[in-house]
């Protein structure tokens, strides 16, 4: 049998170890959802997109995303410095994601044209790899 303070012990163990749990929930809760921060990340993306930075400009659009999840705009950008990256698969996806959150977009019709361009571009660049028998 297990003595008491064995038991007490195993007790503490397991109130510290759900108290640390909670505490790393609340936190992610918190930073879940910050439409501030959304905000701040597409700014600082906006001006790594206009320098060139694309890696940088990427990672921003996927923080504000974190931050605000239905946010449509990083999706628009994302896209967009895809795109320049040289990334036509992902950059499809992005612009996609983005009429899906905002159909009736006032630039829908030149993202529209975007997509149809990207996809003659990966159907091309997937012909090109298959192996010819």
């Amino acid at each position: 049998m297990m003595s008491k303070m064995r038991i007490r012990r195993t007790v503490m163990a397991l109130v510290a170890f759900l108290g640390l749990a909670l505490a790393c929930r609340a936190q992610q809760e918190s930073e879940a959802w910050d439409p501030y921060k959304a905000e701040k990340a597409v700014e600082i993306g906006r001006y790594y997109l206009k320098k060139g930075n694309y890696d940088a400009a990427i990672e921003r659009f996927h923080d504000a995303l974190r931050f605000k999840p239905k946010f449509a705009v990083p999706h628009l950008l994302l896209g967009e410095a895809y795109e320049k990256k040289g990334m036509p698969e992902e950059a499809l996806s992005s612009y996609e994601k983005y009429l899906e959150i905002l159909p009736n977009a006032e630039d829908s019709a030149k993202v529209q044209k975007r997509i149809a361009t990207l996809k003659q571009a990966v159907e091309k660049a997937k012909s090109r790899r298959k192996p010819r028998s």
